[in-house]
């Protein structure tokens, strides 16, 4: 084994009110953005939109890839939200969380530590506590599969358009894609010579951004296009309210050692958070050397620090109103952290820690992609082929409390690469049948290592790196996946459409974990030091779908689908591994998705008004969770059972002509998402008087003569209870309005809303974890040159200050006597979206 070193009612009223608050607004003569679900999904070059224009005013044909052809997103039977060029720039939807707070039913919640991000659509999706479990919604970069919830960590820019498919999404996109999908593409070079700088200030973090682009042709037939953005805040969004605190080592050498407090000064982080810098690379080159054949080659390079790096994580819920660990100090709904540095004493002699101790997250990527598309007459040939590596390094306080009895640091070097290449054929036959083929390879390598330290641990004669430390982790995951994949796509009768299709997936993943270190007090006690567990997993999968479409005229669509989805199972490389854990606990199995789907898209009142309605329910077997042992500092994934989702969505667009450049658009969600008889873990400190018995999830096994006696692990049936971030209504609705102002210049203004009802963020009905219902609004206004070259624009976003959390877990240290009746709820640490934020942007253009 080589080591990682090495290698209702209420709802109307909230919607009447919403309507009739953006009417004003527009009056006032403040207009709005059109809302994502209305703006072309991608470019044919960069410089101009993939639909067509049409007619002057009204909507415009938005153009999609939901089927691996180009459709109108009218016309694909997906329930599909498409966002523009335009839009991504206008609205600064610049990071995957900017887009998840401005599209209803989407959450993503960032997380230092574990995958990197929780996201979630339609209640479904994957939390992030544990660094082996990949998401339930694909992420999809230019053709690209990206499993990583550390994929929110690379910032988008200089975009085509993105692409959020609802649902189970498998014949097309493949494994890990049971929730959705969100396709992003970037912008290719242009046919003419192009420019753009563009600065912004955003006030509250005091942040500095800078943001070129250049673009052109080198030859008739070479095309290229640089993109550079760079970003540091000077300020801060969250505070850290923490102090001083001592924390007191004990040097033992050996189990027995007596030896006195060894005091050390933890210093409060001097950083507020995020105290981000950034900055991001890509390069394009697209050559043509003939009219049916294309090659697009594109590398990126992106560079994330946050200081520090638990910047948006707060105790914002506390049974008794106080923390656990720190009595007397108030868990409330601010966006405010408590952490300390690492002594630097102990830093100075720790693996991973920066020399001060000061708390830091540090993100490194880089990647590159070569498509090749190749047209006959009939047929069309394509290629995805992509290598992409990234580096996450983080030093953190991970008690988040600043406790003075309770202090635990940890400290992690991830990385994971991933190669990965798709062959499709497409058909374009002037017949009633046309067909897809495809077939897919990825090889992916994760290494992972930690140091954890609390306890009063050192140990003058440990390893070097080791002093300080309780214990050490070091493990990996080395995955394989092949797929083929096909439709048939059968015009019955003009206007009816059969298709089905399915993709056969067969995956790989050996995996090891072990221990290389632990302090001698607890070596052969709370931790097996030195012993190896692997696990070689093996997984088949056939994934159909097929679906029916019926036109009865151009502007109206009726279809049906079912479908079906997989998740690879997987291994919990952050798991703990004691003298009595079994080899299959670090072990998970896939999880699944098949339902059905169905709706009716129309275009309106000579293409003025697109209303769009749709319905679903799926089922969704052994659902991933993962859960914090918090005594043990153990993140355990396990199958939980089933979950059902079902739901109606509406959306419409409206453009009239009679008012050029207004737009109104808005949507009405639905949905409700919940477990069905699901044995899980129980919630931190949850008592068998709120449902937790003891040895449920694992009954307890008596000893043998070469075995010890397991306790079992308490658990609960899950079963009635709302999953997490699945709140039962959101609502939005936006408008935007463009005029000219003087000659040669024209004012654009623009409102966005978003109602959430309430929702639990726990994966196991945590009380505690309740988000409350809110309304979020953002608002610009513009001033640009008819001819494009200049714009200066004010963005407000959150501008309600809402305190959302779209992710928790559960506080080290706290939720003690689980299965107990003397059991104390944990505190909820939650992944905050960010305050209140207004930009200044100025732009300069060559169109």
């Amino acid at each position: 084994m080589q080591s990682f070193r090495e290698s209702g009612a209420s709802r109307l009223t909230v919607l009447t009110r919403m309507l009739l608050g953006s009417s004003a607004i527009i009056l006032a003569g403040t207009a709005v953005t059109a809302h994502a679900q209305t703006a072309p999904a991608e470019q044919a070059d960069a410089a101009q939109p993939a639909a067509a224009s049409g007619e002057e005013g009204g909507l415009q044909d938005i153009v999609v890839t939901a089927r691996k052809r180009q459709e109108s997103v009218q016309d694909v039977p997906v329930s599909v939200t498409a966002i523009s060029a335009v839009e991504i720039q206008n609205r600064d939807l610049s990071t995957l969380e900017r887009l998840a707070a401005a599209t209803p039913q989407l959450a993503i919640g960032r997380n230092a530590t574990g995958s990197g991000a929780q996201l979630t659509l339609r209640g479904v999706g994957s939390n992030s506590l544990s660094i082996g479990t990949e998401q339930s919604i694909a992420v999809i970069v230019d053709g690209v599969y990206y499993g990583q919830g550390r994929t929110i960590n690379e910032g988008f820019f200089d975009l085509g358009g993105i692409e959020i498919l609802k649902g189970p999404q498998s014949l097309f996109y493949g494994k890990n894609a049971t929730a959705g999908v969100i396709s992003i593409t970037t912008a290719n070079p242009t046919d003419h010579f192009t420019a753009s700088l563009r600065g912004g200030y955003e006030f509250n973090a005091q942040k500095v951004s800078l943001e070129g682009v250049v673009s052109g042709p080198i030859s008739e037939t070479l095309g290229f296009r640089l993109a550079v953005r760079a970003s540091k805040d000077y300020g801060s969004l969250f505070d850290n309210l923490a102090g001083p605190i001592t924390y007191n080592t004990r040097d033992t050498p050996t189990a027995t050692t007596v030896a006195p407090n060894t005091p050390h000064i933890a210093g409060a982080s001097p950083d507020d958070g995020p105290n981000e810098r950034e900055i991001l690379t890509r390069a394009t080159l697209h050559w043509q050397p003939t009219d049916n054949l294309s090659a697009t080659w594109k590398a990126n390079y992106g560079l994330n620090k946050t200081q520090p790096g638990t910047w948006n994580y707060a105790v914002f819920a506390c049974q008794g109103g106080t923390s656990t660990t720190s009595p007397g100090t108030p868990c409330v709904r601010d966006f405010a952290g408590r952490v300390n540095n690492l002594p630097a004493d102990i830093a100075a002699e720790t693996r991973f820690a920066r020399p001060d101790g000061l708390n830091f997250n540090t993100y490194k990527s880089w990647g590159t992609t070569l498509s090749l598309d190749y047209d006959l007459d009939n047929l069309a040939i394509s290629s995805v082929s992509n290598y992409n590596w990234n580096k996450n390094h983080w030093s953190n306080d991970i008690d988040y409390q600043s406790s003075p009895t309770v202090n635990i640091w940890g400290a992690e070097v991830s990385k994971y690469h991933a190669y990965s290449t798709e062959l499709r054929l497409l058909s374009k036959f002037d017949s009633p049948v046309n067909f897809l083929l495809g077939g897919y390879y990825q090889k992916t390598k994760r290494g992972f290592e930690q140091v954890v330290l609390n306890n009063a641990s050192e140990n003058s004669a440990a390893p070097d790196g080791y002093r300080y430390v309780t214990y050490a982790k070091d493990s990996g995951t080395d995955g394989e996946t092949m797929s083929v994949y096909g439709q048939v796509i059968w015009k019955i009768v003009p206007t009816i459409e059969a298709a089905g299709g399915v993709r056969y997936i067969h995956e790989t993943k050996d995996s090891y974990f072990v221990q290389p270190y632990a302090n001698p007090r607890f070596a052969g006690i709370s931790y097996a030091v030195g012993q190896t567990i692997t696990a070689d997993q093996t997984f088949n999968n056939w994934s159909p779908e097929a679906s029916l479409t019926w036109k009865p005229s151009r502007d109206i669509t009726v279809y049906g689908a079912y479908k079906t989805a997989y998740k690879s199972g997987g291994f919990s490389n952050s798991s703990i591994l004691t003298t009595t854990t079994p080899a299959d606990f670090f072990t998970f199995d896939p999880e699944r998705a098949k339902g059905f789907e169905g709706g009716v898209k129309t275009t309106l009142f000579d293409r003025q008004l697109r209303l769009n309605v749709g319905v679903y329910s799926y089922k969704f077997t052994d659902l991933q969770v993962t859960y914090l042992d918090s005594a043990a500092l153990s993140y355990n994934s396990v199958n939980a059972g089933s979950v059902r989702t079902k739901g109606v969505e509406m959306d419409f667009t409206y453009a009239p002509r009679a008012i050029e450049g207004f737009e109104l658009n808005g949507s009405a969600n639905y949905n409700k998402a919940r477990y069905g008889s699901s044995i899980a873990p129980c919630y931190g400190g949850q008592t068998p008087a709120n449902g937790c018995f003891p040895g449920l999830l694992v009954p307890p096994v008596a000893a043998t003569p070469t075995t010890p006696a397991r306790a079992g692990t308490p658990g609960q049936d899950l079963n009635g209870l709302p999953t997490s971030d699945a709140p039962l209504w959101t609502l939005s609705l936006g408008t935007r309005y463009e005029t000219p102002v003087t000659e040669g210049m024209i004012l654009g203004l623009s409102v966005d809303s978003r109602y959430s009802s309430s929702y639990l963020t726990s994966s196991f009905g945590t009380p505690l974890s309740r988000q409350n219902k809110y309304v979020n609004l953002d608002a610009s206004v513009r001033l640009r040159a008819e001819d494009d070259r200049w714009e200066i624009a004010l963005l407000g976003k959150n501008l309600t200050n809402q305190f959302v959390v779209t992710g928790v877990t559960d506080a080290s240290g706290s939720g003690a006597g689980t299965g107990t009746a003397a059991g104390r709820t944990a505190d909820q640490v939650g992944f905050v979206s960010m305050p209140r934020t207004v930009a200044l942007q100025l732009t300069w253009r060559i169109p």
